[in-house]
């Protein structure tokens, strides 16, 4: 006998009309059954029509049939600078009034064109990646990286808002850096990843800018700091070579000769380079001396700026290998370039690259922290907008307590990584502008690893957290969310792993000779004393204080062991240090008198936390010396590494 598809059985229509199958469907099934058995004959052929033009519409494949209902509502979010409540009030106490007035005002104009226009052009970025293009259709090789029309129109929106422009002016002195920070921070979740060219740029103006603009580097610093589309730069940042990572010491095999006009050819792989579409680059190379011999080590270095293009267009003696296939920033191009005779210009003392080019890494890092933290707040607006929305279980997501904590959670980890970069970003203005104390400059240069490695590790967390908090639909990847994820998990990565920039606090220990140690407790104590008027924070600023004391006596019984402890305890000694530092910033703005009741408990919630996990880690014997062998029989117990059998 014949037999229905399963699809077309009354049993399956019993499934859809209780619900368990698409929803719009099941509603065509329930004509069949309401007629019932007593029909006339004109109503019986009437129905047999109509279960006719019901098994005919199944036929239709699921992307041809008319969209009946929604399953889901998109979250819609609105200006971000107007929602980040955090944001307004933090700028509502720090900047003065007249500064604050136009900031205001500029801020609240771009993020409506963010609304508007950017965030669109973003996801064609996504939807659009650059293409390599290597030979022409007659077999020439022009090694042409095709980029979209949305990522090239985001670089003339850089200029125009003054995304780079805004911190070399100085319009507001030392507030000038934050504004551009606080524009930075809302453009990256709508910038389709323009946000990385721009912290490669804003990193080489500054490392011209601290080289007292040398006349022949003052025509490219005007470029990149310009305001007009037209004369924009942007700058990449070539390091990473064949051999990889942070080690450039022993990595970078890129030379350099001295020509007889003064400049010098570059010859060498450089192996990642971002942003390869920039006009500009500033590398590190070794100067092949008189003897034609090249000195190796850290300190036989020297930092070269260069252009990407001749005046006609053609690349400077560049070959581009490939293009990068990476895990996420798609929009951008990375590349493999090697350098077969490059023109470059010498622009630090020779063999003073490192020490030159660390100005630029100070901004890329401080850009990763600010990106860090847009991500979190990107999608904590996100998922609060969706639990107002998404119905589950006969009720919002809003109004499920357990998923509203979860929630909550990751703001305070936001608001949290939030003031620990516009700490920073405070610094950072008073230093550029001559007003910063020498107290002042310590907390900068060690809070800067800080932020970048502990908003890299809060990010991915929460990001996936987040991701989550959306179900199944989280992972689908044309609602757009898992873009930001993928984008997000670089952050851990670049400028430094969360080791490489652990042991890097600890050089700022050392260089300071413990100096920086003390700015540090005196500054956390200083801004807990102001809150200990506010009754509501005495437990918060009582656990912060436990905290500190954690912390001095773990220094003190560090002074008395080997180098072996100190990195052991690298990691754990500045997650603490962020957890103190970023705690103490939420208790000192929860303590101001127009505070709200989130405020105060972000602070509360925060001091919940472990605060000072290198102190219970001492106590457990972790950062002992027989603990590294031990760590290597963990880890390679079993392989043929040990000469074990599996």
């Amino acid at each position: 006998t014949h037999r229905l598809p399963w699809w077309r059985s009354s049993a399956t229509c019993k499934l859809w009309q209780s619900g368990r199958f698409l929803p719009g469907v099941w509603e065509r099934c329930q004509p069949l059954s309401r007629k019932g058995v007593d029909r006339t004959a004109g109503q019986g052929q009437q129905v047999v029509m109509q279960q006719e033009q019901v098994l005919e519409d199944l036929e239709i494949p699921l992307a041809r049939r008319e969209a009946e209902t929604l399953f889901q509502e998109q979250p819609e979010t609105g200006n971000p600078y107007l929602e980040d409540a955090l944001l307004r009030s933090y700028l509502k106490t720090h900047l003065p009034p007249k500064v604050l007035e136009e900031v205001n005002q500029d801020l609240e104009t771009f993020g409506n064109r963010l609304l508007t226009k950017i965030k669109h052009l973003g996801w064609e970025c996504e939807l659009n990646p650059p293409v390599f293009r290597q030979y022409d259709a007659w077999g020439r090789r022009v090694d042409h990286i095709v980029t979209c029309s949305a990522w090239r129109r985001m670089k003339e929106i850089a200029a125009e808002e003054g995304l780079i422009a805004e911190a070399y002016e100085r319009r507001y002195s030392n507030w000038s850096r934050l504004h551009q920070a606080v524009k930075l921070y809302l453009f990256s979740s709508s910038s389709g990843g323009f946000s990385c060219p721009l912290a490669m740029t804003d990193g080489a103006a500054k490392v011209i800018e601290s080289l007292g603009i040398p006349g022949s580097l003052k025509n490219a610093f005007d470029h990149l700091t310009s305001r007009d589309p037209k004369k924009f730069w942007t700058s990449g940042q070539w390091m990473t070579e064949r051999r990889g990572g942070s080690d450039v010491a022993n990595g970078t095999e890129t030379v350099a000769r001295k020509q007889p006009d003064g400049t010098y050819r570059l010859y060498g792989f450089k192996w990642f380079t971002s942003a390869a579409d920039s006009d500009v680059a500033l590398t590190l190379a070794r100067v092949v001396d008189a003897e034609g011999q090249v000195k190796q080590g850290f300190s036989n270095l020297s930092l070269f700026f260069l252009k990407v293009r001749d005046e006609e267009g053609k690349l400077n003696s560049i070959q581009v290998q490939r293009l990068k296939d990476k895990l996420g920033t798609r929009q951008m191009a990375t590349a493999e370039l090697w350098l077969d005779g490059a023109k470059a210009e010498l622009i630090s003392a020779e063999g003073r690259g490192v020490a030159s080019i660390s100005n630029m890494l100070n901004i890329t890092r401080i850009h990763n922290a600010i990106v860090a933290v847009a991500s979190m707040r990107r999608m904590i607006s996100l998922s609060r907008e969706y639990a107002r929305r998404r119905v589950a279980f006969g009720k919002l997501l809003k109004d499920h307590p357990l998923h509203m904590q979860t929630i909550a959670r990751m703001e305070v980890q936001t608001r949290g990584a939030f003031l620990l970069i516009m700490e920073i970003v405070r610094l950072l203005g008073l230093v550029e502008t001559n007003m910063a104390s020498e107290q002042d400059q310590l907390l900068l240069r060690l809070l800067t690893p800080v932020a970048k490695l502990y908003t890299g590790k809060q990010a991915s967390a929460v990001v996936v957290e987040a991701m989550e908090s959306f179900g199944g639909q989280g992972y689908m990847e044309d609602t757009g969310l898992p873009v930001i994820i993928r984008d997000t998990l670089v952050l851990s990565i670049w400028e430094g792993t969360t080791n490489i920039l652990s042991l890097d606090v600890l050089r700022s220990l050392t260089k300071s000779q413990g100096q920086v140690m003390a700015v540090f407790f005196s500054t956390v104590q200083k801004k807990l004393e102001l809150a200990l008027s506010t009754a509501k924070l005495e437990p918060a600023v009582k656990q912060m204080q436990d905290a500190v004391s954690g912390l001095a006596q773990f220094m003190q019984a560090a002074d008395s062991r080997g180098a072996v402890t100190m990195e052991l305890a690298a990691r754990d000694f500045s997650y603490t240090l962020a957890r103190i530092y970023a705690g103490t910033l939420l208790i000192e703005h929860a303590a101001r008198p127009d505070a709200s009741a989130a405020d105060i408990s972000a602070a509360q919630r925060w001091c919940n936390q472990e605060l000072c996990p290198v102190a219970r880690a001492l106590e457990n014997s972790s950062y002992e010396a027989e603990e590294v062998l031990m760590d290597s029989a963990l880890v390679y117990e079993g392989s043929p590494a040990c000469g074990s059998r599996l």
